[in-house]
C-alpha cells in the first residue's frame, strides 16, 4: 500500500478488507509487525482496534521483546511464530531501521521463507518498500532519498506516498534517469497485488487514486505509464 488502511483511513476499510479476503483461512491470523515504527504502542492498539472481530489478530515486536507474553522467544521459535500467522501485515516507518533489525534477528530469511510458502506479506509506506530491492524513502531525515537494500522479493523498485508527498515524484523519475532500477509508484490509497512476482492488478481505497508504472526510455528521461486502477467501493 502505498498509503491506506487502518492508520490512514480508519473508517474505511476497503483496502484492509482486500488484505483479508486474499487468505484461503477464516478467520484469518493476521500479525502485525510495527518495526519501522519501533513498535509504537499507539500504533499496535489502533491494529487491534481494526482487526479484532475481523481475523485473529497478534503482533511481533523486536525493540522489546522481552515485555508482551504473547512474544515468541527468538531463532527457532521466532520461525515458527511466523509460520503460523496467515497474513503478515508491516506497518509504516523507518524503512532502513526495520531493514536493519530484521536482519539483525533473522526474520528477512524467515519472511521469505513465509513468502515461499503462500502467507500473504502485505503493509503500508515502508512495509511497501521492503518487499521489492528498493524505493524512495525518508528513513534519513527530512530529505528523501533512495535505498536499494530492500528484501528484493519482488525484483523491482518502489514509491509510496506518490501523490501525498510533492517532492516524491520528482525524486524518483530523477533516480531512474540515474540507472535506479525501474519500478512501481502508488498514490495514497491504492496497493500493489503480487502474486509471486508477477503484478495481478492495482486497487484503490478512493475514486481516482493511481497506480504507475516507472521506467528509464531510450532516451534516458523516465516514464511513467499509468496503470490500470481498480476502485474497491461501488461503482
Amino acid at each position: 500500500m502505498g498509503g491506506g488502511g487502518f492508520s490512514m483511513e480508519p473508517q474505511n476499510p476497503l483496502l484492509d478488507d482486500y488484505i483479508l479476503s486474499l487468505s484461503p483461512r477464516q478467520p484469518t491470523r493476521i500479525c502485525f509487525i510495527p518495526t519501522a515504527s519501533a513498535d509504537s504502542a499507539a500504533y499496535i492498539v489502533n491494529f487491534y482496534r481494526a482487526f479484532s472481530g475481523r481475523a485473529l489478530p497478534t503482533d511481533l515486536t523486536l525493540f522489546d521483546p522481552g515485555a508482551p507474553s504473547r512474544q515468541p522467544a527468538r531463532s527457532a521459535d521466532l520461525r515458527d511464530f511466523v509460520m503460523r500467522q496467515d497474513i503478515l501485515y508491516v506497518g509504516g516507518g523507518n524503512t532502513v531501521n526495520l531493514l536493519a533489525m530484521w536482519r539483525a534477528h533473522g526474520l528477512d530469511a524467515i519472511l521469505r521463507e513465509a513468502w515461499l510458502a503462500g502467507k500473504v506479506l502485505c503493509g503500508i509506506s515502508a512495509g511497501m518498500l521492503c518487499w521489492f530491492r528498493g524505493g524512495i524513502t525518508d528513513s534519513f531525515g527530512d530529505d528523501l532519498a533512495a535505498v536499494e537494500d530492500g528484501l528484493g522479493l519482488v525484483d523491482a523498485t518502489a514509491c509510496p506516498h506518490y501523490d501525498g508527498e510533492a517532492l516524491r515524484r520528482p525524486l524518483y523519475h530523477r533516480s531512474v534517469e540515474g540507472g535506479f532500477p525501474a519500478g512501481y509508484a502508488a498514490d495514497d490509497y491504492v496497493a500493489l497485488h503480487f502474486h509471486g512476482t508477477e503484478l495481478v492488478e492495482a486497487i484503490s481505497s478512493r475514486p481516482g487514486s493511481q497506480a504507475y508504472r516507472v521506467e528509464r526510455g531510450p532516451d534516458g528521461a523516465a516514464i511513467e505509464t499509468a496503470l490500470p486502477t481498480r476502485f474497491l467501493g461501488a461503482s
